[in-house]
C-alpha cells in the first residue's frame, strides 16, 4: 500500500527568495510566508514541527524551570493581561522585595524537585540600582546551587545589564507579547520598541534571552503571525521562547467578565507553539503560562509540536500551576523525561 505525500514548500526556498545560510537558520522572515505556516492542515504543520524539533532536540527530553516572584505588585506599568500592574483592581497587592536567604530557600526546593533553571520576576518598570545589589546577591547564590539563572526585571540601563552580567546571570526575559501592531491595545505605559531595546542591550552583554509573548488577548491570527515574526527575524533567536496562553484574571482589562475576549482555541495555541519551533529551531520553546487549565491532550499536542520547555511548582508569579503529581504523571504516560 502506497502512502501519499504531499510537498512541504517551507522546508526549500521559494523564488525570489534569498537562499538560508548555511546553519539553515533564517532571520528575514516574512509575515505572509508564516501566516501560510499557521494555515497549513494541521497534521502538515505537526509534521515539519516535529522534524525540525528532531532535527535540533531530544524529542522526549522537557526542560524543567521553576518562576518564583521576588517583588509582587505594584508595578506602574499598564499591561492588560497582569494582575500586578497598579492601574487595575485585582487582589494582587504590593508587597516588598524578598530576602535573599528565603529566594534561595525556594531555589534549593525547586532543585530538589528536578528544576535546572530558577527565573526570579519582580514587578518593576525598571530596578533602581540598589534594588540589584539584593538580585545579584539571588543570582550569585542559585548558581553555587549548580542551577541557570533568569530574571526578568523590566527595561534596563546599559549600567544594569553589566551589573547582571557580572553577577554571572544566565538568561534575562523581557516578552515582547504580542505583535507591534497589536501592542497598542494591550499596554501603553511602555514601546514596542523600548522592549526590543532592552533585548539589544542584554544581548550585546553576552546574557541569552528569554523572550516570548502571550495569546488569547483578543489579537488577530496575522498578530500571532507578527509575534512570532519579530522573533524569528532578531539577528539571534531567543535561546528560550515562552509561550503563555492569557490566563483571564479579575480586575485587569482582558480578564474582566466585561472584557470581549474569547477563549483560544487550543488547535491555533498548539500551532502557534508548531510554528514557533519551524521558525526558531535551535531554540528552547517552553509551554508556559496556562497550562493549569489545559487537558493532557492539549498538553501532549504541545510537546509534539516541538514545546521542550515547562515551568514546574505551585505559582508562576501570581496565577497557579499543575500540581507536581499531576506533570510527573504526564511524563510517565508519554515516555517525556526532564532534560539533565
Amino acid at each position: 500500500m502506497s502512502i501519499e505525500t504531499h510537498d512541504t514548500p517551507e522546508f526549500a526556498p521559494q523564488p525570489g527568495m534569498p537562499p538560508q545560510p548555511a546553519d539553515g537558520l533564517r532571520h528575514d522572515w516574512r509575515v505572509d510566508e508564516i501566516e501560510a505556516l499557521f494555515a497549513l492542515p494541521f497534521n502538515d504543520l505537526m509534521f515539519q514541527a516535529q522534524a525540525i524539533h528532531r532535527a535540533h532536540f531530544d524529542p522526549n527530553a522537557v526542560q524543567l524551570s521553576t518562576l518564583l516572584s521576588i517583588k509582587t505588585g505594584g508595578c506602574p506599568e499598564d499591561c492588560g493581561y497582569c494582575s500586578q500592574s497598579a492601574h487595575h483592581d485585582t487582589p494582587v497587592k504590593a508587597g516588598k522585595m524578598m530576602d535573599v536567604d528565603s529566594v534561595l530557600a525556594e531555589a534549593r526546593v525547586a532543585k530538589d524537585a528536578g528544576s535546572t533553571r530558577y527565573c526570579m520576576g519582580a514587578a518593576w518598570r525598571s530596578p533602581k540600582d540598589r534594588d540589584l545589589d539584593k538580585v545579584c546577591e539571588m543570582i550569585e547564590g542559585v548558581r553555587e546551587l549548580g542551577m541557570e539563572t533568569c530574571v526578568t526585571l523590566g527595561m534596563l540601563t546599559p549600567g544594569q545589564v553589566e551589573r547582571l552580567h557580572d553577577a554571572g546571570l544566565d538568561y534575562y526575559n523581557h516578552n515582547i507579547d504580542t505583535s507591534a501592531e497589536f501592542y497598542g491595545d494591550i499596554i501603553t505605559t511602555r514601546t514596542y520598541q523600548d522592549r526590543l531595546d532592552t533585548l539589544e542591550s542584554v544581548r550585546d552583554a553576552g546574557i541569552n534571552v528569554c523572550c516570548g509573548g502571550i495569546v488569547g488577548m483578543g489579537e488577530s491570527r496575522r498578530d500571532r503571525a507578527g509575534m512570532v515574526l519579530t522573533l524569528a527575524n532578531l539577528p539571534q533567536h531567543p535561546e528560550s521562547v515562552p509561550i503563555n496562553m492569557l490566563m483571564k484574571i479579575e480586575g485587569t482589562p482582558t480578564g474582566n467578565a466585561t472584557a470581549d475576549t474569547e477563549d483560544l482555541d487550543a488547535f491555533e495555541f498548539i500551532r502557534t507553539i508548531a510554528v514557533s519551533r519551524v521558525t526558531m529551531p535551535e531554540s528552547f520553546v517552553r509551554l508556559s503560562a496556562g497550562r493549569e487549565a489545559m487537558n493532557d491532550q492539549t498538553q501532549a499536542l504541545c510537546f509534539m509540536a516541538g514545546a521542550n520547555s515547562i515551568f514546574v511548582g505551585p505559582k508562576l508569579l501570581t496565577t497557579g500551576n499543575p500540581a507536581p503529581d499531576r506533570d510527573a504523571a504526564l511524563f510517565d504516560r508519554l515516555g517525556l523525561h526532564p532534560l539533565d
